[in-house]
């Protein structure tokens, strides 16, 4: 057993964009488990969006990481000793690990997972927290209706990629905002997507005009800003707006809102806020449907993985921002 558990922790808390200066690289002795504890060792480390918000001192639904722990990562690893009545040796499971090479847990909120049923990054991506984000937003939270308009952006990422694919299987018209022509080839050539908007290229407003006239029914937002409010000008009566997330607001030092939310009375439309977690006892039963979906290729998962170990995390972590990954971002350990 390697005796050194390297680990990255939060140093300062960023302004804008995160620099080096905000991380310190530690190391200690691996741990042992006590009565009821495994020891994990990590192998993946899951980089999402949420993470920046995780650095500030501000309320949220969940409490910020505090200076000097370890920075809060969702991750796969292995059960390499094992206390707990629960799991075994040589199993391996998902939990919030952090970004450090081994993690000593008590099983609470640790689910295993199959790496004969789907390679381990999957379990970060498609069949991971999300895939059940894209699962819930669009199916609960937004109600989704067979033949309906959905738009989902930020579409080539993590979560959006996912979304638009659903919204196919479940017979909708998806459209994808995206990034780059390489993204919008990608959505639309591989995922399946009915057309794509590159925000980088494109007046998102009139691209929507032409690839959306009857207007949108859904809007599944992943980045906020000046997509949004281009969104709400071509609401159809009734939509439904997933918050998701706000990727283009998450480094500003003064995040704005919306400009024309006032659309949302002419179209008697809604705009909702979701996190995964409130549907964690129904996790099973979306996975069983999603993995049954990538067994049947109607869904695909595509996971951008870094290789570097904890050390490379500060640098990984800014390729969500760059718009540099296609797909899930995943790190590997060591």
């Amino acid at each position: 057993m390697n005796p050194t558990n390297h680990q990255l922790r939060l140093a300062a808390r960023p302004s804008g964009l995160p620099e080096p200066s905000d991380w310190e690289l530690t190391s200690e002795p691996v741990p042992q488990p006590h009565a009821n504890q495994i020891l994990v060792e990590v192998s993946h480390v899951s980089i999402d969006p949420a993470m920046r918000g995780w650095m500030n001192d501000l309320p949220s639904y969940i409490a910020p990481v505090q200076l000097g722990d370890v920075m809060r990562a969702g991750a796969i690893g292995r059960v390499i000793a094992s206390e707990h009545p629960g799991f075994a040796v040589g199993e391996h499971v998902f939990g919030l690990f952090g970004v450090q090479e081994f993690a000593i847990s008590d099983g609470s909120g640790v689910t295993k997972v199959d790496p004969s049923i789907a390679p381990l990054p999957t379990y970060l991506g498609a069949l991971g927290w999300t895939g059940l984000t894209a699962y819930f937003g669009l199916l609960e939270v937004a109600r989704l209706g067979a033949g309906e308009t959905v738009v989902v952006s930020g579409a080539a990422g993590a979560v959006g990629s996912v979304a638009g694919q659903i919204a196919k299987i479940k017979g909708c018209h998806a459209i994808g905002i995206a990034g780059g022509a390489a993204k919008c080839r990608w959505i639309v050539e591989e995922l399946g997507f009915d057309a794509a908007v590159d925000y980088k290229a494109e007046n998102v407003r009139a691209a929507l005009r032409e690839r959306a006239p009857d207007r949108v029914d859904v809007f599944f937002d992943n980045v906020g800003g000046d997509v949004l409010d281009a969104v709400l000008t071509r609401l159809a009566r009734g939509a439904r707006i997933v918050i998701c997330g706000g990727i283009s607001q998450y480094n500003a030092r003064q995040a704005r809102g919306p400009a024309n939310y006032l659309a949302l009375i002419a179209a008697r439309a809604s705009m909702t806020g979701m996190l995964v977690f409130d549907y964690a006892d129904r996790y099973a039963e979306a996975t069983a449907e999603l993995a049954g979906w990538l067994r049947e290729g109607r869904l695909v998962s595509r996971e951008y993985v870094v290789e570097g170990g904890v050390s490379a995390f500060p640098e990984a972590l800014l390729k969500l921002f760059t718009g540099e990954n296609i797909g899930k971002l995943v790190l590997t350990v060591p």
